[in-house]
């Protein structure tokens, strides 16, 4: 199955302290400013503040020593493809160690439309009849099946030995498929994936709903979503990659809302004021060094 490579000539990301998983870090970066949003711990899920209006990314480092594939949704979209998410849809496909900011919707091997925080009701999925996840990023990760090794028999001779239960002369013989060359070993079958046709909008977007156990809260400002933004340059390829195994090997959840809505619902702790008339340079500028107490 094909999937997408991003063209990472020249992109050295940083880890960040913020960064989430251990196949690879995933951060979310507001673009407008450059900033990392600070992930919070709550109630068994992460947590990060968008700011209506900005721009941002999804900065993927793969910290493996050989290929992942990450299906990526937001607000319960795949953000290549724009279906409703399931596992087995397209991906990023990312080098050793490779790095990249997924910044907008995919709409051709050469632009993205770019992801804005904007108010719920003006997200791409509620404009597109799909609002029940709004509010949450996906990275689904795998492992890449590693090449069969092929059999090479010792040479006798400068020729293959012949097994005795094998003819001579095989050339009437039709070439065997690949799809037929198995053993019927389980282990040797390629994984089987559940097509996205095969299952209901409901169960689909399930694969990255919020974490068992949450209560959504009353919150003063609209509920947070992606917007379809403008056009921008983005540009990928195509490779093949092939699933280790048809689940993923990890799944990275973040849930989004605005800075004002976390602290409504308890996420993030309002500062409290200064005390007032504290100042910590009551004095005008003076000179010298520090004198000695009185006495």
């Amino acid at each position: 199955m094909k999937r997408i490579l991003p063209f990472l000539a020249g992109l050295a990301l940083a880890a960040s302290a913020h960064a989430l998983g251990s196949m690879a870090e995933v951060t979310l970066v507001d673009r407008d400013t450059g900033a990392i949003l600070t992930p919070y711990y709550f109630r068994g899920e992460y947590w990060v503040a968008g700011t209506p209006g900005a721009r941002y990314a999804i900065e993927i480092h793969n910290r493996l020593g050989e290929r992942v594939l990450a299906v990526t949704a937001v607000d319960g979209v795949n953000v290549v493809t724009g279906a409703t998410a399931s596992w087995d849809q397209a991906g990023y496909v990312f080098a050793p160690g490779e790095a990249y900011r997924i910044t907008g919707w995919r709409k051709s091997d050469t632009a993205v439309a770019a992801f804005t925080f904007t108010d719920a009701s003006r997200s791409y999925a509620d404009l597109t009849g799909r609002p029940a996840n709004v509010g949450v990023i996906g990275v689904a990760l795998f492992r890449e099946r590693p090449a069969p090794t092929l059999y090479s028999p010792p040479l006798i001779g400068g020729h293959a030995p012949i097994r005795p239960e094998e003819p001579l002369a095989r050339e009437s013989a039709p070439a065997a498929s690949a799809e037929s060359k198995s053993s019927g070993n389980p282990a040797d079958q390629p994984p089987q994936t559940q097509s996205p046709q095969a299952q209901s909008p409901a169960a689909r977007a399930s694969d990255f709903a919020q974490a068992p156990g949450y209560i959504a809260q009353p919150t003063p400002a609209p509920k947070l979503g992606t917007g379809h933004g403008e056009r921008e340059y983005s540009a990928v390829n195509h490779t093949e990659f092939a699933r280790l195994q048809p689940q993923p090997n990890e799944i990275i959840r973040i849930r989004y809302d605005s800075l004002e809505n976390l602290f409504a619902m308890g996420i993030i702790k309002r500062p409290r004021p200064a005390p007032p008339g504290v100042n910590p340079f009551p004095a005008a500028p003076g000179g010298g060094y520090v004198p000695d107490p009185p006495g």
